[in-house]
């Protein structure tokens, strides 16, 4: 098992930026893909962006592609996504997501643990 701890998230204007930061501990960082999701109140959780184990894949949501940037640092056993851009239907709990594998994917299911989550939210 993992432990994952989002940090990061706030308000933040339409058009502005924010860094999410995603530190993990326990199982061994370099060897599985990373991931990003969120959920908005009222909707179910979607998938947003997530990078593979030595960064050299990422894959975006259509909503975020070009606006949203994954990356990871693996000495430092962190992920992060740059949100740029930003829109009020971006506005969401954030979370970070450990895979099962070291690839990329999309599927909620291939992600095998799960940090608290950190609130973004986007003023209009």
């Amino acid at each position: 098992q993992v432990q994952l701890v989002e940090s990061g998230g706030g308000l933040v204007q339409a058009g502005g930026s924010l860094r999410l930061s995603c530190a993990a501990s326990g199982r061994t960082f370099s060897n599985y893909a990373m991931g990003w999701f969120r959920q908005a109140p009222g909707k179910e959780r979607e998938f947003v962006a997530a990078i593979s184990w030595r960064a050299y894949s990422t894959y975006y949501a259509d909503s975020v592609k070009g606006r949203f940037t994954i990356s990871r640092d693996n000495a430092k056993n962190t992920v992060y996504l740059q949100m740029n851009s930003l829109k009020p239907e971006d506005t969401a709990v954030y979370y970070c997501a450990a895979g099962i594998y070291g690839s990329v994917v999309s599927d909620a299911a291939a992600f095998g643990s799960w940090g608290q989550g950190t609130q973004v939210t986007v003023s209009s």
